[in-house]
């Protein structure tokens, strides 16, 4: 019985042999890439395995084996991930929020060398290998994980957010296109924001469309208006990486779209600018986002690691007095004597918010975010020529 059992192991074996020996020579040859890109994660940089594959034709893998050149059969095969390779464009490091972590990746672009690859399969194939690795040029982007490494970009250090919620398709659009222009850009360590220069001329010509601006007293008419709307965001977000101020104003009223009140930035070039210094040590890093069906807006910073932690006060809000007279504006829509209204009249008031911040050696600064708004009358659009204009 020993025997007998011994020999239908040994038997079982040889058969499992054969089994496995069959089956890997029957088994699809492949083309396969192996690459590996960057990414920030945890403040490190690490390293992300990336494999693809692509399956060659069987009777073209035989008959390259049997002539030892490279067979037709296989350039179908060759096509198909020639085309997907090469497809791969290279996309620069931006950050992303991960399941609650902050991640900046990259995309390499990848360009398949045709020649060597060839070269490669049929090398493989001679040699009875199953799969051979395409040759592939890789290009990294100008502003990749190691860029960002380099410039101690490994953080995030703090956000800004606003809503303007209501807002008509002219502020939508100058919203969206100012916010565009403050999205990716590094802010040197030392070095002053200055938002006027970052965004560069307001105008038709450069995306921005007409809409209501604040002007002697009333609202007017001018390329990009709402662009406040980007300005009060980008200015919260640095506000709360503790960064000083420069320069910054208040609107002359209160609008809404900017409550918390007072927790805003107006720009109006050249007389109102916002300016803010990065005292960090570090490159600072924007990325701007949006949502456009809930008509939200988004600052991000990314750094060094926080080393100061930065709170930001509710508005301490006094000194109400009542709305001012209505005034007018020029508007082609409203008929002969009639208007119609274009903005609610607000209270005049003073707003002040303390910010503290605390450095890692316990010292505790405070400073006040301090706006007075003037009373503000309703504001009614009347047809251009009407005696109630100024």
């Amino acid at each position: 019985m020993n025997r007998l059992l011994t020999l239908s192991v040994a038997l079982s074996a040889t058969l499992l042999t054969t089994i496995a020996a069959a089956s890997t020579s029957a088994s699809t040859f492949k083309l396969i890439l192996m690459a590996q890109e960057p990414r920030i994660e945890g403040g490190k940089i690490q390293k992300v395995q990336i494999n693809k594959s692509w399956p060659m034709n069987a009777k073209g893998v035989k008959l390259s084996k049997s002539a030892k050149k490279f067979s037709s059969l296989l350039t179908a095969g060759l096509d198909v991930a020639e085309k997907q390779i090469d497809a791969r464009a290279p996309k620069p490091a931006t950050f992303r929020n991960v399941g609650g972590h902050w991640i900046a990746a990259q995309q390499n672009g990848w360009k398949l060398d045709r020649e060597a690859t060839k070269a490669k399969v049929l090398k493989a194939i001679l040699a009875g290998q199953s799969s051979a690795e395409a040759v592939v040029k890789v290009t990294a982007p100008t502003r990749s994980v190691q860029l960002l490494a380099d410039r101690g970009v490994l953080a995030h250090v703090s956000a800004g957010t606003s809503s303007y919620k209501g807002s008509p398709a002219f502020r939508d659009t100058n919203v969206l296109v100012g916010a565009a222009k403050l999205d990716n850009f590094f802010v040197a360590p030392g070095h002053t924001f200055d938002f006027a220069k970052e965004v560069g001329d307001i105008s038709a010509s450069t995306g921005f469309v007409k809409g209501y601006v604040i002007s002697g007293g009333t609202l007017e008419k001018e390329d990009g208006g709402g662009i406040c709307q980007v300005s009060t965001t980008i200015f919260r977000a640095m506000y709360q990486a503790g960064m000083p101020i420069v320069e910054r104003h208040e609107h002359s009223h209160r609008v809404e779209y900017y409550d918390p009140v007072g927790f805003e930035a107006t720009v109006y070039a050249p007389a109102k600018n916002l300016r803010m210094k990065n005292d960090t040590g570090k490159y600072l890093f924007v990325q701007a986002s949006w949502n456009k069906k809930a008509q939200t807006l988004r600052f991000d910073l990314f750094g060094k690691a926080p080393s100061r932690k930065v709170s930001i006060g509710k508005p301490t809000v006094t000194g109400f007095k009542p709305p001012a007279q209505p005034s007018y504006s020029p508007d082609e829509r409203v008929r002969a004597g009639g208007r119609r209204l274009l903005d609610v009249p607000v209270q005049g008031m003073t707003s002040v918010i303390v910010r503290t911040i605390k450095t890692s050696d316990g010292k505790v600064t405070k400073d006040t975010l301090k706006s007075v708004y003037k009373p503000w009358g309703a504001v009614y659009g009347v047809r251009p020529g009407d005696s109630r204009l100024r």
